[in-house]
C-alpha cells in the first residue's frame, strides 16, 4: 500500500478510484462513468489517465482500467473494499461516550444522586458532536463508495 497522500486524491478522482477497487474487477470507462454517477465519458477519461499516472491502476490488454494498487487516502481508512472516512469513527466514539453518560443520568435519578447542571450541558454537547460527525462521515461515505 502506498502513500499519494502528497497527490491529492480527492474529489471525482476519489471517486472513481474508490468505485475501481469496490468493482474489484476490470472495468470499462461507460461502466465507470455510470457506475460512479460521472456526467460524461471524458470527465472520467481524465480521472482514469490521472490515476494512471499516480500508478494506481493499470489498463489491461482489452482496453479496461484494473487496480495496480490500493494507497492511502487522506481523511479515509480501508475496510475491506469500501472507503470509510474517519469522522464515521469519530462519531462512534461520540456515541460511546454519549451512552456511558445517559447510564450515568439515569443512575443519578434511579438512585436519587444529584446531577450538576454542567454534567447535563456535557451530554447535549457530546450528543451533538455526535450527530455531526455521522452526518458528515455519510455524507463523504456516499460520495466515495457509489455502486
Amino acid at each position: 500500500m502506498t502513500d499519494t497522500s502528497n497527490e491529492k486524491l480527492e474529489g471525482i478522482s476519489l471517486t472513481v478510484y474508490s468505485y475501481i477497487v469496490h468493482a474489484n474487477k476490470p472495468v470499462g470507462i461507460r461502466e465507470v462513468t455510470r457506475g460512479a454517477e460521472i456526467s460524461s465519458t471524458s470527465v472520467t477519461y481524465r480521472h482514469l489517465i490521472k490515476l494512471e499516472d499516480l500508478g494506481l491502476i493499470k489498463k489491461d490488454e482489452y482496453g479496461n482500467y484494473v487496480l495496480k494498487e490500493k494507497t492511502i487516502v487522506n481523511g479515509h481508512v480501508w475496510v475491506g473494499r469500501s472507503l470509510v472516512p474517519f469522522s464515521i469513527f469519530f462519531s462512534l466514539f461520540f456515541f460511546g461516550g454519549l451512552s456511558m453518560e445517559l447510564v450515568i443520568i439515569l443512575l443519578g435519578f434511579i438512585f436519587n444522586l444529584a446531577i450538576e447542571e454542567s454534567f447535563f450541558f456535557l451530554t447535549m454537547m457530546t450528543g451533538l458532536a455526535a450527530v455531526l460527525f455521522m452526518f458528515e462521515g455519510r455524507s463523504l461515505y456516499r460520495k466515495t463508495n457509489k455502486k
